[in-house]
């Protein structure tokens, strides 16, 4: 494995849109509603390349709403986002993911009655085989299916679950199907790789594996935004944090700006849990009884 690479995030102003060195998403006054609530409300938002982001806020921040436009799942009612330079805020989802942005869910979206390893290949793009005059003819897309169940293979053992093979997906463990849902995307060898909420409902042993696995895939020159509640697993493996509230931005920045920062306490974080970082770090003295 090679070595952590953390990138160099001292020059980037802790502000809400703060402006980064090398932005491969850029995101410009979107917009979506649901009758006459807003979800999301992003002014300006910029995701540096190579780096681990976290997204983080109360529930209903919007969070998983932005996910979801983003990758076209979803349409805003306005705004627009580019992914490495070019825009995509027209395209479809599957359009969106060939591009090399991908995103897993936080509800797991395993085809319980197929194999892991069936559930791996459906995740390869381009398969000449899907196509009905092509399929009639096995060596126009064998070797193709060969190359992609190698691909798969090799994914399953990244993430430990190369036993679990020819199980079916729906008896893994909640855990197991995130570590599913992680090589799944990688199928397609994105830049980018958009989790939400990859550690929920995970028990300890595999969280602490998950989180490898992420910061393996900076440490390759990949892009990966989370979504997370638990806040060591941010302060563990982010770089940047953007915070959300009411579906707009409200702060960004290092984890220590972040849970300093008096917006971000009065929307999410609570005094009580910013006095205990604070006496924890050595920055103060804990009114924190408990």
């Amino acid at each position: 494995m090679s070595a952590e690479i953390v990138p160099d995030t001292t020059g980037i102003e802790p502000v809400p849109g703060a402006a980064k060195p090398d932005p491969v998403l850029t995101v410009t006054d979107v917009r979506k509603s649901f009758g006459g609530v807003i979800a999301v409300d992003v002014e300006r938002l910029e995701v540096q390349r190579g780096s681990i982001t976290a997204m983080i806020g109360p529930n209903g921040a919007g969070k998983t709403t932005l996910f979801n436009v983003l990758t076209g799942f979803e349409r805003a009612n306005h705004g627009t986002w580019s992914f490495d330079g070019r825009p995509i805020h027209e395209l479809s989802a599957h359009r969106v993911a060939r591009l090399g942005m991908v995103r897993t869910f936080q509800l797991t979206r395993a085809l319980a009655r197929m194999s892991v390893l069936d559930n791996m290949r459906l995740a390869a793009t381009g398969q000449r085989g899907e196509r009905f005059w092509s399929a009639l003819t096995r060596s126009r897309w064998q070797a193709q299916e060969t190359e992609v169940t190698e691909r798969a293979r090799e994914l399953l053992d990244r993430v430990d679950l190369a036993d679990k093979a020819d199980d079916y997906a729906g008896t893994l463990s909640g855990g197991q199907r995130k570590l599913l849902e992680l090589a799944r995307a990688l199928m397609v060898d994105p830049q980018l790789v958009m989790l939400d909420e990859p550690t929920a409902g995970v028990n300890p042993v595999l969280v602490e594996s998950l989180l490898g696995h992420i910061t393996a895939l900076r440490d390759e020159g990949r892009t990966v935004v989370f979504v997370e509640h638990d806040m060591d697993v941010v302060q563990t493996i982010s770089d940047w944090v953007v915070v959300l509230a009411e579906g707009a931005v409200i702060a960004e920045g290092r984890h220590g700006d972040c849970i300093a920062n008096p917006a971000v306490i009065d929307a999410y974080l609570g005094t009580r849990f910013a006095e205990r970082e604070r006496a924890a770090s050595g920055d103060g003295r804990s009114g924190d009884p408990t």
